[in-house]
């Protein structure tokens, strides 16, 4: 169906959204054609600001409770006013967007008023307005008295539904039917006397395979031949005899009227429609003559439009130049020669209607500016051919500086099927910046400015996301629709801010390297000096290092910067003396108050939040402070933080607060002081993205687009975390460079948990030994004890007691197969080494780290095996029953699981060796499966290296056929790792060029991530959950279960606290989002696009359990990318509430019932489930609280929680988030389990502060009546070997990898300053888990104490290299103690107390 879709998209509509995509007759008025003169062109030009009448958003108005549309369909209904004896037709119509409300008016009153035989009542319905019941009720009523129902793009599958449900028992009483490019259920109503659409999507189409084999032939450019189709069949059909060909014929030329839009085509169809086809219309006919409907006369295809052109359109560029530089330009004050120049794009629909007062307001801003414009447009859905044919000199060189896009939509296809890959490179050929700005489509201005969350989810969906992975950037709202006319009006403060970062992004290409200034911004989280140049995972300086080397290079002026990290890091943190002696940073700038006020539009919005100016924050009492250091024409320079991290009252707020003065003075500073012509932030990542705002679809009020104004930005983020650079790229307006993570290794084992696996070694060759075997049980039972390993092995035996003599074989091989289990985990457990430097690819070791991991996975869509599972089968073993024996601690198993995976290490290492130098780096991959050597040592017998490795570890009957696809699989994956491109992309950015998108995500579940240094994107939002996240979501619930039961004598839990995050879900497709559905007992449906937007009940008989209640708390970063999925689930949880099933196998019934009747609302108001923060606000601040010791006690953070968290979004009111705290209370008050997902090894739960900050486990026990506090369960998904785990064993398995293991701290002090940090960050976060759950044993605080503060050479190397972060280590011991989650020896406080007063002298310099 999908290519059907395509084909009546494509033989209608320059988008399948705009219901004005129109084909219409036009002939240009002489007052166009005579435009020529100057006195036309020059006021003109001017501004087109007078465009709009009025400002919209003046006017404040409702968000329609909760409706993004708050229309009425009431002023769409026409009457006639005189019908005279006359037949009366009834048409009903509905359409996405109001566009057509004047024309089809325009059209019935046109008829009302000229024909003798008949008189049109006509009604039409906006589709998003039937989401309201009364609306809907009425829209029924109309329905069932009409003549003839009227559809277009009716494309969100719930409403789709709706539509279907209502017309479908009415369509045999309908005269006739007409459905343009909708979803299929709505297609297949179509019924114009004999022709129907019923079988469409249903079965093999002849049409569809001969679209299919066409799109192989010649690519997109089949479009444009459907267009012709469109054009010449109702020509054809003329001639044909049968009725049927007729009643196709007439669709056809419906089809046509519609696209053409303007109140003559409209006219022409419901004339049509009424003398052939409406009964007592055709009685009144009889004996008259037919009134002939006109053909419509046509556009070209394809051209470029200028506004005031005296042709209305040029076919090709030679003509336009002709006429607009020699005549326009001189005229309007442009010189051709030197003006930047802007491609833009245009929806051949508005051009039609003449609906084009949007497009002509921004052309004329860009012109104003001095900017040359080339508009195109066109008839189809793939712009790449007028791209290609208008964008090009005759000699091949662009024309154009950057390319804006007004429609919105991907560039080739539209939003029904997209080529991005095809996109992307046509793009690439041209290489200059892409913008896509978003005209509204279902919201009015006012709409959109009183929504807090911004643009409507569906078009975020269509216009945002799926743009962005073309490579667009920018989403700026710049047009909307006239409330009374439907007619588009651009908003003049966005046309402007368009019209200004366009030209600045043409800058960038244009300005020579040596006269740019470019800021690059770095971060200080949380606000302290020894934190300054915080990254996820990045080694900030050295990277800074690189950049700067990089500039130099390619001819920018740096000034006397030094190319050395710690002569770079001085100099923004001071000199060596100041560092230690002054907490002030560098000062780069004082900037008095009445400059501040003169130079900030908005400074005197911040005094609600933070007073007048310069307030406590960045000032100095007199003046506002800009941090940071300029060299030449770079400035280095340190972002203020949100400025409320220590205040207990602003972390409780439910909305966060705006940003406080300084941080408003470090962006007026940027661009109007040291006028950066871009901006760089540099890692993940800083506050400007998340300062309050609407969620997608900045206005003018909103913060992160009053700060970035503007400024050009390019952002450094990490790979792994697509959804907060989505954040960054949609509410700051950033083009993202993606940089790779430390590649993952080992964590491997160390002091006593490597003498215990050298004690099982030796077990394993002497277990049949009875004086040797025994003895080596005690010392491993010993030994285990020492290493705190009793927590996560109950069948430890006690020490005291155990005497392994005394004990069976069997018996000593269960313990020691558990031991061996458990110190395998944790050895196998991956691990981020060290930090990244940007332009620095991964060593060939490090490479190999990578390379297992990826090999360890099965991606059965690409029909690969993983590496394990191939070397299993050799031995006749299936690598999950190996998995499942190891997990339970069978000894055989744990040790054949050992051995496979040092044989996959083994096999890798061999592949990398081929195309590792002799400096132990990778330059060139060599091709390992096709070279001449290969063909010469098959015929010897000889084996393949990696195959040869397997077999030298102990599996000769390995398949080497079989092994393959994976290799050709990896030496793939090896060029990605050791390609880079980080300081490339940056550069592109900078240098005003397009830089290529890609995935974001785990490298190791997904390599396209690789290589890095591009525009990173997240995924289209409606694609998931995949079917593969779903099977894998089936499975990890029933362990979880399972892992339940086990625990509660078999009965299951009633209710589950889940977390979902955005980038999880972006990294897994959907999993926990599929876990959270499959709890519940309901699966998600594909609709007939493939879009997952639909659910359905799963029968309790084939559940075979009761369904479980779910609390979903989603963070802040999955609420602005996945809202739809938010819809999706409270439908789900709702439809489950709702079903008439025993309370004892429907706990969401059963509690929904019970909170309806406490809370006194209804049952369905009840089942609300899914909370987040209020739009534009992010996190509990649990965590912002607990790294800067804001906080009194834990009842501070529950508040907390329980305020920003209690947002409940609701799918009957989609257009907000509401503040539900009692219901949030109530929900959460019958937990039994929380529940969160670790998904990647790069984050896992001491590494950030996320985790924590988002679990409610003791928030839980404050609320339940008995106040027990509910089980803490971790899903480990990070292997093939998935797991589920208590709280407790998750966090002991972090410490013992991560914050106690030497290969970590010893990786990351040799990074130096920021390695100390990285260390305390972990310590902190660790305490974090304490705080908000009590999960944390009182070992992991004490051997950490031994490991850096005990250990006096560590404590000096701590306290040498950043001694502010190692006095925050020492405040992190001081206060896990004083507040109780440590207990230790006096001797260990008071020497704590000491360094900490050392540690402030040497800061103070005393």
């Amino acid at each position: 169906f999908k290519v059907a879709a395509a084909a009546l998209l494509t033989m209608g509509s320059a988008t399948a959204w705009q219901p004005s995509s129109k084909i219409s007759t036009f002939v240009p008025s002489r007052t166009v054609q005579q435009r020529k003169n100057s006195h036309a062109v020059a006021s003109y030009s001017k501004s087109s600001l007078n465009m709009v009448l009025a400002d919209p958003t003046k006017k404040q108005m409702s968000s329609g409770g909760g409706m993004f549309t708050a229309s009425n369909s009431e002023s769409r209904r026409v009457m006639p006013e005189n019908p005279g004896g006359r037949p009366t037709m009834k048409v009903v119509y509905v359409v996405l967007e109001s566009q057509y409300q004047s024309s089809m008016t325009g059209a019935v009153k046109r008829i009302n008023a000229g024909s003798e035989n008949m008189a049109v009542e006509c009604v039409g319905y906006l589709l998003e307005e039937l989401r309201d019941d009364e609306t809907f009720a009425q829209f029924q009523k109309d329905v069932a008295s009409a003549n003839v129902f009227i559809g277009s793009l009716i494309f969100v599958q719930e409403l789709a539904e709706k539509v279907a449900e209502v017309v479908t028992p009415l369509r045999d009483q309908l005269d006739a039917v007409l459905i343009f490019p909708s979803m299929p259920e709505v297609m297949r109503l179509n019924k114009v006397g004999k022709f129907t659409m019923k079988n469409l999507g249903q079965s093999k189409s002849v049409v569809a395979d001969f679209m299919k084999k066409k799109k192989q032939e010649d690519g997109s450019s089949f479009e444009e031949g459907m267009l012709k189709l469109l054009r010449t069949l109702p020509k054809v059909l003329k001639f044909l005899p049968s009725d049927k060909a007729a009643d196709a014929r007439t669709f056809m030329m419906s089809f046509q009227y519609w696209l053409g839009g303007s109140p003559e085509n409209l006219e022409s169809m419901l004339v049509m429609l009424g003398q052939d086809y409406v009964e007592p219309i055709m009685k009144n006919m009889e004996g008259k003559k037919k009134v002939e409907a006109a053909e419509p006369i046509l556009l070209p295809d394809k051209a470029i439009w200028h506004p005031v052109a005296p042709k209305f359109v040029f076919e090709n560029n030679s003509d336009y130049f002709e006429w607009y530089n020699k005549e326009f330009c001189p005229d309007a004050g442009i010189n051709p020669k030197t003006a930047p120049t802007i491609g833009i794009i245009l929806q051949k629909s508005h051009i039609n209607t003449k609906d084009d007062t949007h497009y002509v307001s921004l052309i004329a801003e860009l012109e104003s500016r001095g900017a040359r414009v080339v508009p195109i447009y066109s008839g189809g859905l793939d712009f790449s051919g007028p791209i290609e044919e208008y964008f090009y000199d005759a000699a091949g060189r662009p024309i154009v500086d950057t390319i804006v896009n007004l429609t919105g939509f991907a560039l080739v296809g539209g939003p029904a099927s997209q080529d991005h890959a095809k996109a992307a490179k046509v793009l690439k050929r041209l290489n200059k910046p892409y913008m896509c700005a978003v005209p509204l489509v279902f919201q009015s201005f006012e709409e959109w400015q009183a929504s807090e969350l911004g643009l409507h989810p569906v078009q975020v969906a269509l216009q945002v996301s799926l743009p962005e992975i073309d490579g667009a950037i920018e989403p700026i709202i710049f047009a909307g629709r006239e409330g009374a006319t439907g007619r588009s009006v651009p908003l003049a403060d966005r046309v402007n801010l368009l019209a200004d970062r366009a030209m600045k992004w043409a800058t960038l290409g244009s300005k020579p390297a040596k006269d740019k200034k470019i800021a690059i911004t770095i971060f200080s989280f949380p606000p302290d000096k020894g934190n300054v140049g915080t990254a996820a995972y990045l080694d900030v300086f050295d990277s800074i290092k690189a950049v700067l080397k990089q500039m130099k290079s390619e001819g920018y002026d740096i000034g006397d910067a030094p190319m050395e990290k710690e002569a770079i890091m001085e100099a923004v943190l001071n000199d060596p003396e100041a560092r230690i002696s002054s907490p002030e940073l560098n000062v780069a700038y004082r900037m008095s108050t009445d400059e501040y006020y003169d130079l900030t539009p908005y400074a005197k919005d911040l005094e609600e939040n933070w007073g007048p100016a310069p307030g406590n924050l960045n000032s100095d009492g007199q003046n506002l402070v800009v941090y940071g250091k300029q060299f030449g024409n770079v400035f280095i320079g340190v972002q203020p933080t949100f400025g409320y991290e220590g205040d207990p009252m602003r972390l409780l707020f439910a909305k966060s607060a705006s940003p406080h003065h300084g941080f408003a003075a470090y962006y007026t500073f940027l661009e109007k002081i040291f006028k950066a012509d871009a901006v760089l932030h540099f890692g993940t990542h800083g506050s400007l993205e998340f300062m309050p705002g609407k969620q997608v679809g900045m206005s003018g009020t909103c913060y992160p687009d009053r700060l970035i104004s503007s400024l050009p930005s390019a952002y450094l983020y990490a790979a792994n975390n697509p959804s907060e650079a989505t954040i960054a790229k949609r509410r700051s307006y950033s083009a993202t460079v993606s940089y790779l993570t430390p590649p993952a290794e080992n964590a491997g084992l160390y002091k006593g948990l490597k003498e215990l696996k050298e004690l099982i070694s030796s077990y394993q060759g002497l277990r049949e030994n009875e004086g040797r075997g025994p003895a080596i049980v005690n010392s491993i039972v010993s030994t285990s004890w020492t290493c705190n390993l009793d927590k996560d092995i109950p069948e430890l035996p006690n020490l005291e007691t155990y005497d392994a003599a005394n004990d069976s074989t069997e018996n000593r091989d269960m313990i020691v197969g558990k031991v061996y289990s458990q110190i395998m985990q944790i050895e196998s457990r991956l691990l981020p080494c060290g930090l990244h430097t940007v332009g620095v690819p991964p060593t060939a070791e490090e490479a190999v780290a990578t390379l297992v991991n990826i090999a360890q996975l099965d991606r059965p869509e690409d029909k690969i095996e993983s590496l394990p599972r191939v070397i299993a089968a050799s031995i006749g073993r299936d690598i999950n029953d190996i998995y499942r024996g190891n997990n339970n601690g069978v000894l055989a198993d744990v040790e054949l699981n050992d051995k496979i995976t040092e044989a996959s290490r083994a096999a890798v290492r061999a592949l990398v060796g081929q195309s590792t130098d002799s400096n132990g780096r990778v330059k060139e991959v060599k091709s390992v499966l096709d070279e001449v050597g290969n063909f010469f040592g098959g015929l010897f017998g000889q084996k393949k290296p990696w195959t040869q490795a397997i077999i030298n570890a102990g599996f000769p009957k390995v398949e080497e056929e079989r092994l393959v696809p994976l290799v050709g699989y990896l030496e793939f994956c090896l060029k990605q790792i050791v390609a880079n491109n980080e300081l490339g992309g940056i550069m592109e950015l900078l240098n005003g060029k397009f830089l290529m998108p890609a995935p974001g995500g785990d490298p190791i579940r997904n390599p396209d991530v690789l290589p890095t240094g591009r525009n990173m994107h997240a995924l289209d939002p409606s694609a998931i959950p995949t079917q593969a996240a779903v099977e894998v979501s089936e499975k990890v619930v029933e362990k979880l279960l399972d892992k339940l039961k086990a625990e509660n004598n078999g009965a299951y839990p009633e209710s589950i606290a889940f977390t979902l995050w955005g980038t999880d879900n972006i990294k897994t497709y959907g999993e926990s989002l599929a876990q959270v559905l499959a709890l519940v007992g309901v699966r998600p449906v594909a609709d007939s696009l493939g879009r997952v937007n639909k659910v359905e009940l799963i029968p309790l008989e084939q559940l075979g359990r009761p369904r479980i209640d779910v609390v979903v708390s989603c963070s802040g970063v999955f609420r602005d990318l996945f809202i739809n999925q938010m819809n999706l689930m409270d439908r789900g949880i709702k439809m489950a509430a709702e079903a008439d099933e025993p309370s004892e196998m429907n706990f969401v019934r059963k509690h929904a019932i019970q909170q309806a009747e406490e809370l006194g609302v209804s049952l369905r108001e009840a089942s609300c489930r899914v909370f987040s923060n209020s739009a534009g606000s992010y996190s509990a601040n649990v965590g912002l609280a607990i790294e800067n010791g804001g906080w009194e006690d834990e009842a501070q953070l529950q508040d907390q929680f329980l305020t920003r968290k209690g947002f409940a979004f609701n799918a009957d009111k989609p257009g907000m988030m509401e503040s539900q705290a009692d219901l949030f209370k109530a929900a959460l008050k019958t937990v039994d389990v929380t529940f969160q997902n670790l998904d990647s090894s790069e984050i896992s739960i001491t590494d950030v502060s996320h985790y924590y900050d988002s679990d409610p486990t003791k928030v839980v026990q404050g609320l339940r009546d008995d106040k027990k506090k509910p089980m803490s369960l971790m899903a480990d998904t990070t292997t093939a070997n998935a797991q589920v785990r208590t709280l407790a064993e998750t966090v002991r398995l972090d410490a013992r990898t991560k914050l106690l293991n030497p290969k970590f701290y010893e990786g990351m002090l040799s990074t130096g300053y920021e390695g100390v940090r990285e260390i305390q960050k972990r310590l902190r976060n660790t305490m974090g888990w304490s705080a908000t759950a009590g999960e944390v044993d009182n070992f992991v605080f004490e051997d950490a104490n031994s490991v850096f503060i005990e250990d006096l050479e560590m404590q000096k190397r701590l306290m040498d290299t950043n001694p502010n972060a190692f006095r925050d280590m020492v405040t992190t011991f001081l206060e896990a103690n004083g507040r109780g989650y440590w207990d230790t020896t006096e001797e260990n406080i008071q020497r704590l107390q000491e360094l900490y007063a050392e540690v402030e002298d040497r800061i103070e310099g005393i």
